[in-house]
């Protein structure tokens, strides 16, 4: 016998045939019962059998079966005449389920298997946990044997119970929003062929099926489709077997059933239900009405109905409500027409959309990127390994799930439709940073190839959010909006060319079907925006991409092409009125020339569409270039007037080549000469100066010339033998910064890609690494390529710091790593593998210590893997540092880095007893090399007999000899071996030299030394290394020496250092030399400094390859911040001050400087004196940043106790709202509907200073959009306005807790201020006038209840005359962007400001009387809660907002900002509201708390920790001891209750649950001892969210014993 074929309590082979008497027995009873005739043929054994009952039962020819009243007294006959109890009932419920199968069509057959089913309940005899999972089964096989056999009924197989509590429907469910089937609630269950794996079914033979027999094998598949009234009897049968079995269950379900066996029931009831009208395929319609036409269909589905509510009901609760809420039953396609069902599905409705609620953020749908931070948060899953996480998807948005989950994938990105608020919220995303340019690392993240695109084998991508179909629209929506604001004479063409490399680069990319794109663009413009098109711009727009190689095929190959080209050409405009002496005119009246050229030479098929007219004036090209080049490709590029420079431009989008080479040939035509000072055998070339290409010249060439030029230029800058000027690589540089999306290469992998040994070429990389540490730090940082330029560096200084004598490329290398080690604001990883210790040397591995504690107390950690990965990264760092900080450097560290460094033993003790053991044998070394008459030959000699240990203190042993005399040592042998050591030894001596010269300061005071004459002693000393012969790198020992800011003395000769006229004067001589900071904008011809001069003695040595931007002096820029940080520390004010004061000229060369003034500020907030942050502040150029126009007033105010006035902080607020908040399109924002008219269109919202339009906020910004290059820190312009905000905020000299206070006063009452001002706002977006107003009490009787909470009062201080008309939306709109605002605004800010926002959170919220009003009734203040917990966005549009909605939005608006490790803090929150006294203050802390769960559910402890806080939160409404002032059913917060089953699987699945996801065992136990303290009632409602196997349908799913019902 098939082992599947068995029941769970069928009896081993070795008793079946003992065991076989009875079965006989037993079943000729209940055949005798049924009606059913004797045996045939009875066994011989049982022949002999003479009692009463024997005999009664083997009666012939008995007509009617005896009474029902005897049945029990006949069981208890037989069962008394055989053993073994156990084994008996276990063959007594095989008949039963054998008898059921057959029976259930005849139905006294049926009545009386119910009679004798009641029966053996009320004596206990049956296993009902056996039996009725047995009976499952063997249905369901029946159902599969009939499906096979008729085709027309299909599996319902269950799946096995022991892998989850949870149903599983056997047909992919379709839900309404978003996405069908994404929550996992849909996979399909086993076929009907196959049973589930761990189902067992009762030993049922196919002829004890109804219809099952040889009638069957007599039709035949031949005649199948003809066999309709015999389906219907079939149907019939199931549907027959179907009521029996929910009737049995009914029976059954009274007694205490395992949880495991309430699971099995309510899987196949909900299978029964979701796949009620389910047939197989082949089958014709025909079919499918008679399976709904049996008429006893309604009585099953009635019987299921009442067979899950006996299960789900709250007296029981033997499965949790919850489950059906994740069913999939309320989505299936045809509800059949019985109310009971309906109703059903309505109740899961209600309650599966309250229980959402809790899962969604206020304002959701306004949540977007604002990409005004660096950073942009990214959801990673956990346990991944560095690599992976490189390559992590980017899920900039998600889509929220029915059941309120974040979800995200292509297939999801591909169902949202076109129009709805999830659509609008992705393309709002798209167009937002078209307009604000993020990084193209953030685009790669995010972009899909387009379907047209991809490669069939390619499967959809999972962590996509948008389609090609959404980027389309954004492109199309930027193209529209700029011809809009050109139409209106504003000189845009700065935002076209930053647009057209942002189209390049989407085009190239292959994110949209560029045939797709052209057929919209020209339907929106034609039928949409008529009359738009006015000017050639959008054919120059198509001009750029038209040798794109996707775009080249869609015009060669594609079978659409010639439409295509028509349309592109349908875009020419004649302009009449344009300007021949302005270049953009003059490229765009020539561009539908180039255009028509470029299309006429790639494809023969489209020439009769040309305009020939077009053609005939390239001529016109052709004869001005002849005439300016006169034949030799020479041009004079400083000298050309505007419409040479116009013309040009056209020539770069007609003859590339010679567009490339008259530039190439520009910058050599100084030629060359040898250079100087070299052996006699040796010969190189350098390039004589000329002035670079100006920026005005080159961003309006050809995307396409641009790129062949960057190549021709690499080549003459990098394998070429010849050194190339500095025009030549300045030129190269601003090519890069020009277009950062289409021209970005990444110098290392470009190089290598050419020849990999190129940079095995000292010259190469010397050059690559002046580039990039000197130029272009800024656009790694902007590409998100810092991390990996690390690396590569990293590699560089790993291979050199053991070799001799490389010190310039090595210090180089190494200034340029401390650079960009600096530079990183987030997390990061110390190797590219993430494994060992690190390859930094000592000084990098102490930098990335402070730029930790920097970046996590200023900015905090993203996500939760990096917390995980913080102690792995500090071992692989600490593996290889001696260093330990000073007591005061850890005070300001963030606890995380504190906790982890403060018990590290101090090695500067260990360090002066080395040398006080070895200073004998170092002293005479030195006496004997250094001495004024050692011979040179001495140098070898000492090099190869001394030992590293030893010659690790020979800068030491050079201090002590000379006793501040320079003339006592041999200088000359000194700098030579320092400079044919390693550069590792080199930074070994700088270190050893500042712990003996501290060391000896203390003993010669102790000596009796004045201090001043000690200190005087030691910096002559230090000068002779510095200034006198430059042995020593400066920039080096400054950090040796800051580093001992634990010694009194260090920091006194670090500031000495600096203020010495030597390194003043080469600090002016830098300056000088260099020119403005903006070198893109130098237009002369640049001056190369003698390498001797820019790099002293030390780093120069036999070197002759000459310096481009490299200087000793611009070394320190990355020093000067970090010595100003740890002079703060020390609480030496003065002397940062005057370290600032000297070096802000310097420091105005800093790549990062505005970054360091954000960061100082924060990492120091709360500490700094009002006059030192003036002038921290004077760090920055302050015309050139969008200041607000009174900040000067409030932080040089005469009485700084008083905080500015609230107007300062709503301007404040409005200037991000205009440049930093996504804008709000036409057809979205504040809608319910998702789609309204005349909500005001992007392009009427400040630009820049345009006519009509004052510039809100920021005052300072420069006209229109501007170049990457000209905001290179922090790299956008919403970057820029968000941080100047954030400067702002840390510079006022007022307390945290008193601007907090006005930001939370503005918001809360942010909608009635700006409807009182009077300035347009009689009517709402959706046509709701402001005198339209809800019901003001909860209940809408009485009218007081609620007019403490509503947003009625404006706020004072504001001067609404024009606020809202300066940002271009209605008050409505604007309300709750600026809700969205000042939430962004508050988690840019250190956690001060975040412990301040909490307490005044609670603070108003608190003051809202009616939450603590004991006498309202329950039902009244859930009105209230549900009246004030509205989104913003609506209530705005019914005049109807809140103080508290305003302030959960504000909360949420935050959250939503605010990076994983500084949730820790939100719990303050719920601290300062309790004791939690209502259900109506439950319900608000559950509304704060629960859209923070999601977001922790890969962070364990905090979610466990979040989870604990809520449940106490119930404790105190809920708990046993807790008497209520007005009764509360337990029954009223379901929606709760239901939020957290589902918010604990959600969590257990680490994501959208799925059918397998389960709760966390530990999260069971956590619940369970906190259900402990609730009352009874409440504590039933949660009673599966307990450990207990025995109650808990999930703990049972888990349990190794439990989850399986038992065998016999």
């Amino acid at each position: 016998m098939d082992q599947t074929q068995r029941s769970v309590a069928a009896p081993s082979t070795s008793r079946s045939y003992q065991l076989l008497p009875a079965r006989v027995a037993i079943t000729d009873l209940f055949n005798l019962y049924l009606g059913r005739g004797g045996r045939q043929k009875p066994d011989d054994s049982a022949r002999e059998r003479t009692n009463k009952t024997q005999k009664r039962v083997h009666a012939p020819n008995r007509e009617l079966p005896p009474g029902n009243e005897q049945f029990l007294l006949d069981f208890e006959q037989i069962r008394s005449q055989f053993g073994e109890p156990d084994q008996l009932r276990v063959i007594t419920e095989s008949v039963l389920i054998s008898l059921v199968v057959q029976c259930s069509s005849h139905a006294p057959r049926a009545e009386f298997l119910l009679f004798a089913l009641r029966t053996f309940r009320r004596i206990n005899y049956l296993n009902w946990d056996t039996f009725l999972p047995a009976l499952l089964s063997s249905v369901s096989a029946a159902e599969a044997s009939a499906g096979q056999s008729g085709q027309a009924v299909p599996t319902v197989s269950s799946a096995n119970s022991s892998q989850s509590g949870v149903p599983v429907p056997s047909n992919p469910i379709n839900p309404a929003s978003p996405l069908p089937s994404v929550h996992g609630i849909g996979s399909p269950a086993p076929s009907g062929n196959e049973p589930a794996p761990g189902t067992t079914f009762s030993p049922v033979k196919s002829a004890d099926i109804p219809g099952n027999g040889q009638q069957i094998v007599r039709v035949g598949p031949s005649v199948r489709d003809a066999s309709t009234n015999f389906r219907h009897m079939k149907d019939a049968a199931i549907n027959s077997l179907r009521q029996l079995c929910c009737k049995i269950i009914l029976i059954g379900i009274e007694v205490n059933l395992k949880p495991v066996t309430h699971t099995e029931i309510f899987q196949h009831m909900m299978n029964w239900l979701v796949n009620w009208d389910r047939r197989e395929l082949g089958c014709d319609d025909s079919v499918g009405k008679s399976w709904r036409s049996v008429k006893n269909l309604a009585e099953w589905l009635r019987n299921c109905l009442d067979v899950i509510w006996l299960l789900v009901e709250e007296g029981r609760s033997r499965v949790p409500f919850y489950e059906l809420l994740r069913g999939g039953l309320q989505f299936i396609e045809k509800i059949p027409d019985d109310e009971a069902v309906f109703t059903l599905i309505m109740e899961i409705h209600r309650r599966r959309d309250a229980m959402a609620m809790h899962m969604l953020m206020l304002d959701q749908h306004l949540h977007c990127p604002t990409f005004g931070t660096h950073r942009i948060l990214s959801q990673t899953t956990a346990n991944v390994s560095v690599e992976t996480v490189a390559n992590t998807r980017y899920s900039p948005i998600t889509y929220p799930s029915v059941l309120g989950e974040p979800l995200h994938g292509e297939d999801l990105a591909m169902s949202i439709p076109k129009g709805s608020l999830d659509w609008e919220r992705a393309v709002r995303c798209i167009r937002h940073a078209i307009r604000t340019t993020p990084s193209p690392e953030w685009w790669k993240r995010v972009l899909v190839v387009a379907p047209c695109y991809r490669n069939p084998a390619q499967g959809p991508t999972p962590g996509a959010v948008f389609t090609s179909d959404m980027i389309c629209e954004a492109i199309i929506d930027r193209i529209i909006e700029l011809l809009k604001l050109t139409n209106s004479d504003v000189n845009c063409w700065q935002e076209w060319l930053v647009f057209s490399d942002i189209f390049f680069f989407l085009i190239k990319s292959g994110c949209t079907d560029f045939v797709d794109f052209i057929d919209k663009l020209v339907s929106r413009l034609t039928d949409t925006d008529n009359h738009i098109l006015r000017t050639n711009h959008v054919t120059w727009l198509l001009a750029q991409i038209i040798r794109v190689e996707l775009v080249m095929s869609a015009l060669n190959s594609d079978a659409r092409k010639v439409d295509t080209t028509r349309k592109i050409l349908s875009f020419h405009r004649e302009d009449r009125n344009s300007d021949p002496n302005n270049p953009q005119s003059v490229l765009l009246d020539f561009i539908s020339s180039c255009q028509n050229l470029r299309i006429w030479s790639l494809n023969t098929t489209t020439r009769e569409y040309l305009n020939n007219e077009q053609l005939q004036k390239g001529k016109q090209i052709d004869e001005w270039w002849r005439q300016v080049s006169k034949g030799d490709r020479m041009m004079d590029y400083m000298n050309m007037d505007d419409r040479s420079i116009g013309m040009f431009w056209v020539v770069s989008y007609t003859m590339a080549q010679p567009a490339w080479e008259t530039v190439m040939n520009w910058l050599s035509s100084a030629g060359m000469a040898e250079l100087p000072g070299l052996q006699p055998n040796e010969r190189v070339m350098m390039m004589h100066e000329v002035t670079p290409l100006p920026m005005s010249l080159l961003s309006g060439l050809s995307i396409n010339v641009c790129l062949k030029l960057a190549l021709q230029m690499e080549d003459a800058l990098f394998v070429t033998q010849a050194i190339p000027s500095i025009a030549m690589v300045e030129t190269y540089i601003r090519l890069l910064l020009i277009a950062p999306h289409s021209m970005f290469r990444s110098l290392f992998t470009q190089l290598a890609q050419k020849n990999p040994s190129l940079l095995s070429k000292p010259g190469v990389t010397l050059l690559v690494l002046e580039i990039l540490n000197y130029r272009l730090l800024p656009l790694y940082r902007y590409q998100g390529k810092s991390k990996t330029l690390m690396y590569d560096v990293t590699k560089i200084i790993s291979a050199l710091k053991g070799k001799r004598g490389d010190h310039r490329v090595f210090r180089l290398a190494e200034n340029l790593c401390m650079n960009l080690i600096l530079s990183l604001r987030d997390f990061f990883s110390v190797k590219r593998e993430g494994k060992g210790p690190t390859e930094f040397t000592e000084t990098l591995n102490r930098i990335t210590i402070i730029t930790l504690a920097i970046t996590i107390k200023t900015r905090g950690i993203a996500d939760a893997d990096h917390l995980v990965y913080l102690q792995t990264m500090l071992e692989q760092i600490l593996a290889t540092s001696q260093h330990s900080w000073s007591e005061k450097t850890l005070r300001h560290f963030p606890s995380l880095l504190r906790d982890a460094l403060i018990g590290r033993i101090d090695k500067r003790g260990i360090s002066v007893q080395a040398w006080q053991q070895a200073e004998t044998t170092v002293i005479n070394q030195c006496t004997q090399l250094l001495s004024p008459s050692a011979e040179p030959a001495y140098v070898m000699t000492y090099l190869s007999h001394s030992f590293p240990q030893h010659r690790q203190y020979l800068c030491a042993g050079a201090c002590l000899l000379m006793q501040g005399h320079p003339e006592n040592i041999n200088s000359a042998n000194l700098a030579r071996v320092l400079r044919e050591v390693s550069p590792e030894e080199v930074t070994a001596n700088i270190y050893t030299m500042v712990d003996v010269l501290l060391h000896h300061i203390h003993v010669d005071l102790q000596r009796g030394h004045a201090l001043q004459d000690v200190l005087y002693k030691t910096c002559t000393t230090l000068a002779f290394f510095f200034w006198t012969h430059e042995m020593l790198p400066l920039d080096i020992f400054l950090l040796a020496l800051i580093d001992r800011d634990d010694d009194p003395h260090a920091l006194r000769i670090a500031t000495t250092l600096l203020e010495r006229q030597e390194l003043q004067q080469r600090v002016k001589l830098y300056c000088a030399n260099r020119g403005q900071p903006e070198h893109w904008l130098c237009t002369q011809v640049f001056k190369r400094n003698d390498l001797q001069k820019a790099l002293g003695n030390h780093l120069s040595w036999k070197d002759r390859y000459p310096t481009f931007f490299d200087d000793i002096a611009a070394r320190l820029l990355p020093v000067i911040p970090l010595v100003v940080y740890r002079l703060i520390e020390n609480e030496a004010m003065e002397s940062a001050d005057k370290v600032l004061a000297l070096y802000s000229p310097f420091l105005a060369y800093h790549p990062l400087r505005f970054t360091f003034v954000r960061d100082i500020l924060a990492y120091f907030y709360g500490y700094l004196p009002g006059k030192f942050v003036v002038r921290i502040l004077k760090v920055l150029d302050l015309s050139k940043i969008p200041f607000s126009e009174s900040f000067p007033q409030h932080i040089n105010s005469s009485n700084p106790a008083v905080c500015p006035p609230l107007d300062y902080f709503a301007t404040l607020l409005l200037g991000l709202v205009n440049n930093v908040i996504p804008p709000l399109s036409s057809s979205s924002g504040c809608s319910r509907s998702g789609s309204i008219a005349d909500i005001a269109n992007s392009a009427a919202r400040p630009h820049g200073k345009t006519p009509g339009a004052s510039q809100p906020g920021p005052t300072n910004a420069s006209e229109g959009q501007k170049a990457f290059y000209q905001i290179q820190d922090p790299g956008t312009y919403t970057q820029l306005v968000l941080e100047t905000a954030v400067i702002e905020i840390l510079s006022l000299p007022v307390s945290a807790s008193q601007i907090v206070a006005s930001l939370v006063q503005i918001i809360v009452n942010i909608q009635s201020t700006l409807i009182q001002s009077g300035n347009g706002f009689h009517g709402a977006a959706n046509g709701v006038g402001q005198g339209s107003v809800l019901p003001t009490s909860p209940s809408g009787g009485s009218t007081d209840s609620m007019s403490a909470s509503r947003s009625t009062q404006a706020v004072p201080g504001i001067n609404t005359a024009s606020f809202v008309s300066r940002s271009g939306y209605t008050c409505q709109q604007l309300s709750c962007l600026l809700i969205q605002a000042c939430g962004l605004l508050l988690a840019q800010l250190p956690p001060d400001f975040h412990l301040q926002l909490y307490i005044e959170a609670s603070r108003v919220i608190k003051e809202t009387w009616w939450l603590s009003d004991g006498k309202r009734s329950v039902g009244e203040l859930d009105s209230a809660v549900g009246y004030a917990l509205m989104d913003p966005t609506w209530a705005a549009q019914d005049n109807t907002s809140t103080a508290i909605g305003n302030v959960v939005a504000l909360l949420h608006g935050f959250f939503s900002n605010l990076p994983q490790e500084w949730l820790d803090g939100t719990h303050v929150i719920i601290k300062n509201l309790r004791p939690i006294i209502s259900v109506a203050m439950l319900r608000v802390v559950f509304r704060i708390m629960g859209p923070l769960l999601p977001r922790l559910a890969n962070t364990h402890t905090l979610f466990s920790k979040t989870l604990t806080l809520l449940l106490s939160t119930m404790v105190d409404v809920f708990g046993k001891h807790v008497q209520p002032a007005v009764p509360v059913e337990a029954s009223h917060i379901t929606d709760l209750i239901d939020f957290l089953y589902h918010i604990v699987h959600y969590e257990g699945q680490g994501g959208a649950v799925q059918a397998s996801s389960k709760p966390r065992p530990d999260v069971l136990a956590l619940i369970g001892r906190a259900a402990d303290s609730l009352r009874p009632d409440v504590q039933h409602l949660l009673s599966h969210l307990k450990p207990d196997a025995n109650s808990s349908v999930y703990a049972a799913a888990s349990h190794p014993n439990l989850s399986k019902n038992p065998t016999c």
